[in-house]
């Protein structure tokens, strides 16, 4: 049968923000949406709290603040991509608690960023950036006393995920001895070494490079203490988090020679748009390659994150599958063309399943299927029925205590 959605997908307000690569548009418009504002650039806390109050979907990048101020005024919303590896550019729980999954790309830019890594160790290993830089002033550093090539060279990669394996990967191929730490047992990939500790890779390692996320147990992770642990003339190279490193202590570390050099690519605060300037200690040197955050900014890397993410959300929105969402649980489903269905998202609290089911065999309608996910916060559950109901009985849905949020698919 024809499927009629409780809200038309032609109705179905989609907001993407930041420039978003218009592989997004395009997989929408495929999909059949067709309310979709495309802006360039980020919003002023202002214009995105008036913006997003009759949005359903909304596509951000590192930029935008989703705080839970800015979602509060977001009734409408129901679902947030970030079009991005990170999320803590958006209040996860603020967002589940108001019952929207939030979606990310966790691996369509990681080879843009290992790409980049490599990049700046080979530079850093023949001070380019320091020789560089003396070339535009005029001078002529030609020298082979203090350049290095990276094979045989040690390797430490904080962080074994998604990016530091790809790191470890092109590493080992360029003939780099590699050992990584993690927090968490992972295979190890080639002739990669696991380390048991940080200190025991910061020991080994001539050069250190960060993948981690931001959690209270990484923020200034590398600081003084760590740098010391370091062999002197390590280069150090973060394009994870701006919070990771203490930069002070790294400005520190290059001004004593203990660090040979240093590749930053993210920052504790970072400029809003492209017209403000950019402030860091480690302006002051030559053998600092400073980036503005394009780890992941290739062209390939921001085609394939705006059709992964729009995927997502495309599937939750069309069939109710959270599969990859951040903050939600996860139910993969496909589309019951022969049944409707019915998504209701609630506080997790006994025997409330009970009063939903009761919406509907209080009526005498049978429940198909019945798909229940819950975390510690919130259940999320998919019913289908073999009825013909109109979009009143969200009314019912949305009407039982603790309940989030209710819709009506088809």
């Amino acid at each position: 049968m024809e499927q009629k959605f409780s809200l038309d997908k032609n109705q179905i307000r989609v907001l993407l923000l930041e420039g978003i690569h218009h592989s997004a548009v395009a997989s929408f418009e495929k999909s059949g949406y067709t309310q979709i504002e495309y802006v360039s650039k980020a919003l002023d806390d202002k214009e995105l709290e008036m913006k997003i109050r009759d949005v359903h979907i909304i596509g951000i990048r590192s930029r935008t603040q989703l705080t839970a101020q800015v979602l509060s005024k977001a009734k409408k919303l129901i679902s947030i991509g970030c079009y991005s590896i990170g999320t803590n550019q958006v209040d996860r729980q603020a967002a589940k608690m108001a019952g929207i999954p939030v979606f990310n790309a966790p691996f369509s830019n990681t080879r843009s960023v290992a790409e980049l890594v490599i990049a700046e160790a080979i530079m850093l290993m023949r001070e380019v950036p320091m020789k560089n830089a003396a070339a535009h002033r005029g001078e002529w550093i030609k020298s082979a006393s203090q350049s290095y090539e990276i094979r045989d060279k040690n390797i430490g990669i904080v962080g074994y995920g998604h990016i530091g394996s790809q790191v470890s990967i092109l590493a080992e191929a360029m003939g780099m001895n590699v050992y990584y730490y993690d927090i968490e047992k992972k295979l190890s990939l080639g002739k990669a070494v696991a380390c048991d500790s940080l200190e025991e890779l910061l020991e080994k390692s001539d050069i250190v490079t960060l993948h981690v996320p931001e959690t209270e147990l990484t923020i200034n992770m590398i600081s003084r203490p760590q740098i010391s642990q370091m062999k002197k003339g390590t280069l150090l190279i973060n394009a994870s988090r701006g919070s990771v490193v203490d930069y002070d202590a790294v400005a520190v570390a290059l001004r004593e020679n203990h660090l040979a050099g240093a590749a930053a690519d993210v920052f504790p605060e970072e400029p809003a748009s492209n017209n403000e300037p950019f402030r860091s200690v480690l302006r002051d040197f030559d053998n600092v390659i400073l980036t503005p955050h394009i780890g992941g900014s290739t062209r390939e890397a921001q085609e394939k994150i705006g059709c992964e993410v729009t995927g997502k959300l495309i599937k939750y929105s069309d069939n109710g599958t959270t599969i990859g969402a951040v903050n939600f649980p996860q139910i993969s489903l496909q589309p019951n063309e022969n049944k409707q269905r019915f998504l209701h998202i609630h506080k997790n609290i006994p025997g409330l399943l009970r009063n939903v089911n009761f919406v509907f065999t209080g009526k005498g309608i049978n429940i198909a299927s019945e798909y229940l996910q819950t975390d510690a916060d919130i259940g999320y559950v998919i019913i289908d029925t073999e009825s013909n109901l109109s979009p009143a009985i969200l009314t019912e849905l949305k009407n039982i205590p603790h309940t989030l949020r209710a819709r009506m698919l088809y």
